[in-house]
This record gives C-alpha cells, sequence and structure tokens, in this order.
C-alpha cells in the first residue's frame, strides 16, 4: 500500500463514527499509523491516538456527536456547508457519485459527499485518480478545515493531512 492510501485510510477512519466496530480496529489502525514515512503525519496521527484514547470510548463518542453529527459547520457532509441553493447542492451531490461510480464504486449507506467515504475512495484508486478527486473535494475541505480549527477540534489536522497529500499527488504526477 502506497502511503497516500495508508493516510488517506487512517484520516477517513478517525473521521467516521466511533463505534464497537471501530473501536476493534483502533489498535490495526494505531499499528499501522507507525508504518507512515513522513514525520509530521506520523506524529499527528500518533498524538491523535493517543488523545482518543485519554478520552476514553464513552467521551470521545459523546464529544464525535456532538462535533460531527449535531453541528452544521462541521458536520461531515460537505455539500451542506455553504448551502444556499439546493438546485447547487443537488449539483454538486451529483458530481461526487458520478465520481465514485466512475471509478468503480457505488455506495449503499452513504451520501456521495461523506468525507470519510470521499477519502476511502481516493484511497482506493490510482494516484491520478485520487488526485483528481481530491481536488474535487478540496474547496469544500479547506472550508471544513477551517471551521474545525474554529471549532478547536483535534481532528483539523487530518484535513491539513488530506490537503498535503492531494498536493504530494500532483508533485508525484507531474515527474
Amino acid at each position: 500500500m502506497e502511503e497516500y492510501q495508508l493516510t488517506l485510510r487512517i484520516a477517513a477512519y478517525f473521521l467516521e463514527y466511533p463505534d464497537a466496530e471501530w473501536w476493534q480496529d483502533f489498535s490495526e489502525y494505531k499499528k499501522a499509523s507507525a508504518e507512515i514515512a513522513t514525520p509530521q503525519v506520523k506524529s499527528a496521527f500518533a498524538d491523535l491516538f493517543e488523545y482518543v484514547e485519554n478520552l476514553g470510548a464513552a467521551e470521545y463518542e459523546n464529544l464525535y456527536v456532538r462535533s460531527f453529527d449535531f453541528s452544521q459547520n462541521t458536520n461531515l457532509y460537505l455539500t451542506t456547508h455553504n448551502r444556499t441553493d439546493f438546485g447547487k447542492q443537488a449539483q454538486e451531490l451529483h458530481e461526487f457519485k458520478t465520481l465514485f461510480l466512475e471509478n468503480g464504486y457505488d455506495l449503499n449507506k452513504e451520501l456521495p459527499d461523506y468525507l470519510p467515504a470521499i477519502l476511502e475512495l481516493a484511497a482506493a484508486v490510482p494516484p491520478k485518480n485520487a488526485k483528481k478527486i481530491l481536488d474535487a473535494a478540496r474547496d469544500k475541505i479547506e472550508l471544513l478545515r477551517d471551521r474545525f480549527i474554529e471549532a478547536k477540534l483535534a481532528q483539523a489536522f487530518l484535513l491539513d493531512t488530506i490537503l498535503t497529500q492531494a498536493d504530494r499527488l500532483e508533485v508525484n504526477n507531474n515527474e
């Protein structure tokens, strides 16, 4: 697995709801994060794993729900931010759905603008396709990053990591 794939999968994992299966996978993802070569990313993931462990399951789940499920500003559905035109939102949803279909995937449980699903898709495809997917979501991820910072969410660095990874894919594709 290439580093961009592992980075995006771990970022997606941290943005998913921390249910029982999530907690079962915790040590596996923590171990996998140690394989990341980029020191800043490796350190940031280590810090977030430690943060989650220190909070514990109940407190982290409560924080997750307050931060992502009950907050319009920091929810993980990218087309709901800056929503003033429902026609535009429908078009954006269609564009995200098209990205999934073009790459041979479809979603049964989530809307196509759900950030963890987009990250999983980008991690499952070749770098050129991953770059296209991340670029399609970039403006929305940048807006969400600003809102995470404003809300003082520990997951803000995840969005920095995703954006940096997209930039690295561009550099690698231009070589």
